[in-house]
């Protein structure tokens, strides 16, 4: 089984503004509906995409977590989204309403930092029960200071219970940084680098996934700003064994999310 976990699907009738919104050089593969990401699943050969739901304000998290429910579980894992302006109680009780296995955050699109203590409360609802999915790194031309592989490394820390995937090797565009701080940390990172992983030194991607663990990489494209195809095949093409390259294909999100 390939899972792809880390993707953005959108009601049809928001998902251009919604795709508008990401970074703007970035190409697209994709207009962030669920046919679109259904097509591309098809021929790309991933059997299940973790799709991200992301409210940015708290009167929206509801909505986004209800689309989120909606979606097909035969196709799609759906994580849906938490806010600080919420209390954690109804945070976690909007996840379980639409049986929900976890929460996306995105300090940029939400207007957020990831030590703020009232997220940090939430994550401590969450621990055991739920899964959070983190955007780690820079964004466009924010260079990610409210999301630093520092600011992540001490959530490792203080929620060990806490089901945490860090995206983009846990510092997008703070490469070196990520390697320096969080590589090492009982975290799964995700592989997703928009354009493409490829972009990134191989040989220096194979270093650091080893030295991480490949028990504990996920792959992962963030379609629609990655072509899944594309980034299953920079994956093989790192020169890891076969049983590593598909425990991150896929075996170690299924373990990780008990998915059947």
């Amino acid at each position: 089984m390939i899972i792809d976990g880390h993707t953005h699907v959108y009601p049809d009738a928001v998902a251009k503004k919604a795709i508008a919104a990401s970074p703007a050089d970035l190409k697209r593969f994709g207009d962030g509906t669920v046919g679109s990401l259904t097509e591309v699943m098809r021929r790309s050969g991933v059997d299940r995409s973790v799709s991200l739901g992301i409210a940015n304000t708290p009167d929206r998290v509801e909505n986004a977590n209800r689309f989120a429910g909606s979606l097909d579980r035969e196709l799609f894992v759906p994580f849906g989204s938490v806010h600080p302006g919420l209390t954690p109680e109804e945070n976690v009780e909007s996840l379980r309403r639409h049986g929900l296995r976890g929460a996306k955050v995105h300090p940029m699109f939400q207007d957020l930092r990831i030590d703020d203590r009232r997220l940090y409360e939430t994550f401590d609802a969450m621990s055991g029960e739920f899964a959070v999915i983190m955007h780690v790194g820079g964004a466009g031309t924010d260079p990610g200071d409210r999301c630093s592989p520092a600011m992540l490394a001490e959530i490792v820390k203080q929620f060990p219970r806490l089901d945490l995937i860090a995206c983009h090797f846990g510092g997008y565009k703070r490469f070196e940084e990520a390697a320096e701080i969080v590589i090492g940390l009982p975290v799964h990172l995700d592989t997703s680098w928009p354009p493409s992983l490829a972009t990134l030194d191989p040989k220096r991607v194979r270093q650091i996934i080893e030295k991480h663990g490949p028990d504990r990489i996920c792959f992962a494209s963030d379609w629609p700003m990655a072509d899944p195809a594309a980034e299953i095949a920079a994956i093989r093409d790192l020169g890891l064994s076969d049983e590593d390259t598909d425990a991150i294909l896929g075996g170690n999100l299924a373990r990780l999310l008990g998915i059947s």
